[in-house]
């Protein structure tokens, strides 16, 4: 548990700023011979994430499109729905967004409900009552934030040609404790953190900030860094995942997304799978993922602590991969999947070794559920959009995971 988080099973996106994806202890759907899994979905405006707070509630973020279209300011809202029938039970005002792009949502160890969507930061309470807003200073959209240790939030613009700033705000005040951090390149991936360092992955390199407290700022790492595009063809990198040894993460992030990713890829070269060393970034590896031409993903692998097990994937080319890590670093292939239309952020029951996943085919996406050690499918349901999901799911409270897919919130449930 990241100690700046509410003391939930999933109190913000990924399950916490390491993004490792994984269910606490204990929570498994758990399928038994002869159980299917079943689905209870809701049409919404476009679907982000779901986060849990107390024993039976879950809180859903959208936010609006159109508005954006029409080159007006977007906004975004926060709904506590019920935990069965997905309808809303208390829902906040629309909030000021303004640049649209998917925001991101939490659960602070004070209790409160925190959004950061276009460029405002919002605290509102359980009941969804807006508290403080606070707008953010470049007239850019944000990607989400992330919770530190200490409290902090910390957020910052994307972007693949201005550079990333970093803003880092009170949860009290909902106000900045410092000045903007400047990165030294434009990012689009959202932020990864553990205890109070910041992980950025830039649109060439990746790097890290550590909180000073003495100062009381985010000071750069210049000792720790790796320029993962080099003299190749590659194009950015999305969210890190952070497993207490190495950073993860994909490249070829940029595509043309619209309903789904299948054939989505821009530059005609394979996606890889990247690692760096936290001790030393010298100490790094890639590997296509695929090793097909036009491959590209917008969201981060998973890894598997108790198993070892890397999961990545090339959504442009339909692709599901996983890998064995060894002691040297190497990765030994362990199973390959294709076609498998999987585009979304994962999740994994560690206890159960069950990995949830999204498969796009012809006529709409399925939520299915593998076993991580071999590759072998348990069960899928059909969660009934049209799109092909790119955002976040949570487990849930019972034998049970939500999934968002832009238009739509699914409960997907064991039986």
């Amino acid at each position: 548990m990241s100690l700046g988080y509410y003391a939930s099973p999933w109190p913000g996106e990924d399950g916490g700023p390491a993004r490792l994806q994984a269910a606490p202890a204990g929570s498994s759907l758990s399928l038994n011979a002869g159980e299917r899994l079943h689905c209870t979905t809701r049409d919404t405006v476009l679907s982000t994430m779901t986060v849990l707070g107390d024993p039976g509630e879950v809180y859903l973020l959208t936010h609006s499109a159109l508005r954006a279209h029409l080159g007006m300011a977007t906004t975004s809202c926060v709904e506590r729905i019920d935990p069965h029938t997905l309808q809303t039970r208390q829902s906040s005002k629309r909030l000021p967004g303004g640049p649209m792009w998917p925001g991101g949502m939490a659960i602070h160890r004070n209790g409160d409900i925190y959004v950061v969507y276009g460029r405002y930061a919002h605290r509102l309470d359980r009941a969804c009552g807006l508290k403080a807003s606070y707008q953010l200073p470049v007239n850019l959209a944000y990607n989400s934030f992330v919770i530190l240790d200490n409290g902090r939030i910390v957020t910052k613009n994307l972007s693949d040609t201005v550079a990333a700033r970093l803003t880092v705000l009170d949860a009290g005040s909902l106000r900045p404790v410092c000045a903007d951090i400047v990165c030294p390149e434009p990012s689009i991936a959202r932020l990864s953190a553990v205890g109070n360092t910041v992980y950025v992955v830039g649109v060439r390199s990746i790097f890290r900030f550590h909180w000073d407290e003495a100062a009381q700022t985010l000071r750069q790492d210049l000792d720790w860094s790796w320029n993962y595009v080099g003299t190749t063809a590659q194009t950015y990198g999305w969210d890190a995942v952070i497993d207490g040894h190495n950073a993860w993460f994909m490249d070829n992030g940029l595509h043309r997304y619209r309903i789904n990713m299948r054939g989505a890829g821009v530059r005609q070269t394979p996606n890889r799978l990247l690692r760096v060393s936290l001790l030393d970034a010298a100490d790094h590896g890639a590997l296509e993922v695929s090793g097909l031409r036009g491959g590209s993903i917008t969201n981060p692998p998973l890894v598997d602590l108790q198993r070892r097990i890397v999961v990545g994937f090339d959504s442009a080319n339909s692709v599901l991969c996983a890998w064995r890590l060894q002691e040297d670093q190497s990765l030994e292939p362990l199973w390959r999947k294709e076609p498998f239309g999987v585009a979304s952020h994962l999740l994994l029951y560690p206890g159960s070794g069950e990995l949830v996943v999204n498969d796009y085919r012809r006529f709409g996406e399925e939520v299915v559920v593998l076993d991580i050690e071999t590759g072998h499918e348990r069960a899928r349901v059909r969660s009934g959009g049209l799109t092909q999901g790119v955002v976040f799911p949570s487990v849930g409270w019972e034998r049970d995971l939500y999934w968002c897919s832009m238009g739509r919130v699914a409960r997907i449930f064991a039986a």
